[in-house]
């Protein structure tokens, strides 16, 4: 019965009836939610697991077909007994590390299609980095607080966590399918109703919930209406390459602008259900009761930014979170802060898949971000562009701005979305690679124009320091 109505419910929306599940069960969190308000809040924790574990299998169930349910569940079971066997040691966060990894590159190399497919591996990415990242707080457990920075001395794992603990923190119908990324940690503070506003009462967070869900719905319905008009199967046509220039480089920046919405709109409505829960409490500042542990996006920066590494902190942020902290930051022995930029950049390509469009995306990211952060520098070492950019001007300034930064956002997630080689490159050489000319012309000509526009005592200063 279900199934006939989903397949006249995706017809109506105009998408495909994977895309319409995965919806409905990020929705279905909020009933979720409430269950465990109003009837388990005060329950054992042994309940509260079951449920979690329950919950998060029926909608894995949901969404993908009855063989595909094993990969979560045998990953977990091995991740456990990982920590069991092996222990607070580096060799069991580098086996788990090695196998979580490769199970999950095993699954994209083996289903892997020239188009984005909502399967198994979808969750099991965001469920990969959870593994790993227990591996290492619960081997930052057994050392001393002293050798641990602040985020590690709050994700440190002090007892080896239960079997029934790792599986309820796996699937928890809150982040199993798109996330947050969280620890086990906070999830055993959630249980343990320490994540509340009022000690021992469930936590006054409908409200902060419900602002969320608004937020995630309006920008699904963006998502829905505008989406349909700039499809990703458009810049393969012949239709778009007899267009003019300006018609392509613009179709990119609303392209990239509308599709992004999709991932905007699942993380901000997955936040709200772990707001309801509490899992999104975070403590009290200047007074208030903060609800942003699970924030996963900061949509006024992201719509306001004129600045493309504004937009990387605004996007995405457990995921990046979780990147620094594991991969960025484990790496301070390298001695060079741009080896580890390139590192971790590498392991969030890899963790994405195989496809070259990932490769160029991420190299591309990090060239942009490169230019931006010299770009900068000259503004503020520059007196004339200082009093520019804080002259009546710069409203002006900040359209012509947005416009080149939603223009180079989009340009970077062509490949990305495209995958394979052939794609990207045709749309790429539509527009004479544009974005990597414009950036690599920027990038020889800074130097030069430091030398012009900064004064040679403040370069002095600067070769200096």
């Amino acid at each position: 019965m279900a199934a006939p109505l989903l397949e006249k419910l995706s017809e109506s929306l105009g998408s495909p009836e994977p895309a319409v599940r995965l919806i409905l069960s990020v929705l279905i969190g909020y009933p979720f939610a409430l269950v465990y308000r109003w009837f388990l809040f005060y329950q054992h924790a042994t309940v509260i697991h079951l449920f979690h574990i329950c919950s998060g299998l029926a909608l894995a169930a949901f969404n993908f077909a009855g063989s595909q349910l094993y990969h979560s569940a045998v990953c977990i079971f091995v991740q456990f007994l990982m920590l069991r066997l092996m222990g607070r040691t580096i060799t069991g966060v580098l086996s788990s590390f090695t196998f979580q990894m490769l199970y999950l590159l095993a699954g994209y190399y083996f289903t892997a299609t020239e188009e984005y497919d909502i399967k198994w591996t979808m969750p099991h990415c965001v469920l990969t980095l959870k593994l790993i990242g227990l591996a290492f707080d619960f081997y930052d457990g057994g050392k001393e607080p002293s050798q641990l920075n602040p985020e590690q001395k709050k994700a440190a794992l002090p007892l080896v966590p239960t079997l029934l603990e790792v599986f309820g923190f796996s699937y928890f119908y809150g982040g199993f399918l798109v996330g947050p990324q969280f620890t086990l940690r906070s999830y055993q503070k959630l249980v343990a109703r320490e994540l509340t506003d009022c000690p021992g009462k469930p936590p006054n967070s409908v409200v902060p919930a419900m602002k969320r869900f608004a937020l995630g719905f309006l920008c699904l319905v963006i998502y829905a209406i505008f989406s349909p008009s700039y499809p990703d199967t458009y810049f393969l046509t012949d239709e778009y390459e007899d267009q003019p220039f300006w018609y392509r480089c613009v179709f990119i920046l609303l392209w990239g602008k509308f599709m992004l919405y999709k991932y905007v709109s699942c993380w901000v409505i997955a936040e709200g259900v772990c707001i309801l829960t509490g899992l999104g409490y975070s403590g009290v500042v200047d007074g208030k009761h903060q609800w942003d542990a699970c924030a996963n996006m900061k949509v006024w920066l992201f719509e306001t930014t004129p600045l493309f590494k504004g937009t990387i902190a605004s996007f995405n942020i457990n995921t990046n979170a979780w990147a620094a902290r594991h991969v960025f930051k484990r790496l301070k022995f390298l001695g060079n802060k741009t080896l580890s930029h390139v590192a971790t950049l590498f392991f969030l390509t890899i963790w994405h898949g195989f496809h070259s469009g990932y490769i160029l995306c991420f190299s591309m990211e990090f060239f942009i971000i490169t230019v931006e952060r010299q770009a900068e520098a000259l503004v503020r070492d520059s007196p004339l562009l200082t009093k520019l950019a804080n002259s009546h001007l710069y409203p002006l300034i900040y359209v012509v701005q947005q416009f080149f930064h939603w223009l180079f956002m989009g340009y970077p997630l062509v490949p990305f979305c495209l995958f394979t080689y052939d794609k990207w490159l045709k749309v790429y050489s539509s527009v004479y690679f544009c974005g990597h000319v414009f950036f690599l012309v920027i990038y020889l000509i800074l130097p030069f124009l430091r030398k012009i526009l900064v004064p040679k005592k403040d370069r002095s200063e600067k070769k200096q320091e």
